[in-house]
């Protein structure tokens, strides 16, 4: 049986050594780590390949598997993402703020690492390499929980990560991953208070709420996404109906995927029977009952509102107006990602403004939620909470501060 507190404790001095390296060191072992993972990649592949056989077996729904897949392109796209993050400048032991006092005493505001990280994720094998690449550039070492889904892919990428790790100046022991496939083992990393210093559920709803209030160590929420595109009454249609396909169909089972159009009543007539053309025959439609009088679709019960439904699902709705799709969002939402399609500022601004989300988009698509698109070369997932960080967790989320005071001799009276 592993002991996840003993892995959690091990992982404290190596943490303390990486904090102390250089860039070009941090920088250095990405780089190998990266080679290796190429070298290392058809085994990746053959591993991958057994988990995706696993989980149609299992019935597991199309969107997720598409999650959990990996060819030799995808593989290819994990590597040159650590190659954006070494790219990226130094997070750590830097000073955004420096002040002095009257008494001549010298304040500095300094960026340091956070300490030991845990992660729980689902599915998806690059959340490994990611999850490892941004934390040790941002000298953090990471205990990795991914899912019984993709568990021999992830063992694969471990063993080629600390392999590289080997032939660098940087412990392998910056970073464990927990083969433990019992669902005991999140427990236990919640209740590791004193060993991780941040715990981050990435995944479904039910694996973040579990989570966030039942860990007794500090979290970051990355948030599921029932994201919406809202189509104004002065938006171009050819324009949204490109941007509503990329959104729901280029990959359906991510969470910056949109799950609801809101429609404007004033278009109604003429944008839902175009919208409709191009997309019935790929995605089951739901819609609401002024939806039903327009166009062939599933009706829509209260529900399909509040989903993510990481399928081939889309759901239709008639608002009044700007502000109706303004209040249908910030109720369903899930603070994720939320896009107007329109050309009028006004309304952009309103909604830019009022809609609270971590992400607000105007003419483009909810799928650039993402640390890559973003440029912060990757993310540990999208925070949907309001402290600490928002939106793409990147370097710049995975440090703290500590105040530096510097003086010479100064006492307090």
């Amino acid at each position: 049986m592993v002991d996840i507190k003993t892995m959690a404790i091990e992982l404290k001095k190596p943490q303390r050594d990486l904090e102390m390296t250089s860039l070009e060191e941090r920088n250095e072992a990405l780089l190998k780590v990266s080679d290796k993972l190429w070298d290392k990649r058809q085994e990746i592949l053959n591993m991958n390949e057994l988990d995706v056989l696993n989980a149609n077996s299992k019935g597991m729904k199309k969107g997720l598997i598409d999650r959990l897949y990996l060819d030799e392109e995808r593989l290819a796209g994990i590597v040159d993402n650590i190659h954006s993050i070494v790219k990226l400048d130094d997070p750590i032991w830097n000073s955004d703020k420096v002040w002095t006092r009257p008494n001549g005493m010298t304040i500095a505001r300094m960026s340091v690492p956070i300490g030991v990280i845990g992660i729980i994720y689902e599915s998806r094998p690059n959340v490994t390499v990611d999850a490892f690449s941004l934390a040790i550039k941002s000298g953090n070492s990471i205990l990795l929980k991914g899912s019984s889904s993709s568990l021999n892919t992830n063992i694969a990428i471990i063993k080629a990560i600390k392999e590289g790790l080997r032939s660098s100046n940087i412990s392998e022991n910056v970073v464990f991953f927990i083969e433990d496939e019992r669902r005991e083992v999140a427990d236990e990393m919640m209740n590791l208070t004193g060993e991780l210093d941040l715990l981050i559920p990435r995944g479904g709803k039910d694996l973040i709420n579990y989570v966030v209030e039942n860990s007794k160590v500090p979290t970051l929420k990355t948030g599921e996404g029932n994201c919406h595109i809202f189509v104004d009454e002065s938006a171009d249609f050819k324009m949204a109906i490109d941007i509503i396909k990329n959104a729901k169909l280029q990959r359906v089972g991510v969470c910056n995927a949109c799950e609801t159009v809101l429609i404007h009543k004033d278009i109604k007539d003429i944008f839902l029977p175009l919208l409709y053309e191009e997309i019935h025959d790929k995605v089951e439609l739901r819609g609401c009952e002024k939806t039903k009088e327009i166009i062939d679709v599933y009706p829509a019960d209260e529900s399909d509102w509040y989903e993510e439904y990481l399928d081939y699902i889309l759901a239709l709705k008639v608002v009044d107006d700007l502000n109706d799709a303004i209040d249908h969002i910030n109720k369903y939402g899930t603070k994720h990602s939320e896009a107007i399609i329109t050309n009028n500022l006004k309304n952009a601004i309103i909604f830019e403004k009022r809609v609270d989300s971590s992400c607000v988009y105007v003419n483009t698509s909810t799928r650039f939620s993402d640390g890559t698109e973003f440029g912060f070369g990757s993310e540990m997932g999208i925070s949907t909470q309001k402290l600490h960080a928002r939106g793409p967790v990147g370097l710049e989320q995975l440090v703290t501060y500590k105040y530096v005071v510097m003086g010479n001799g100064q006492i307090r009276k």
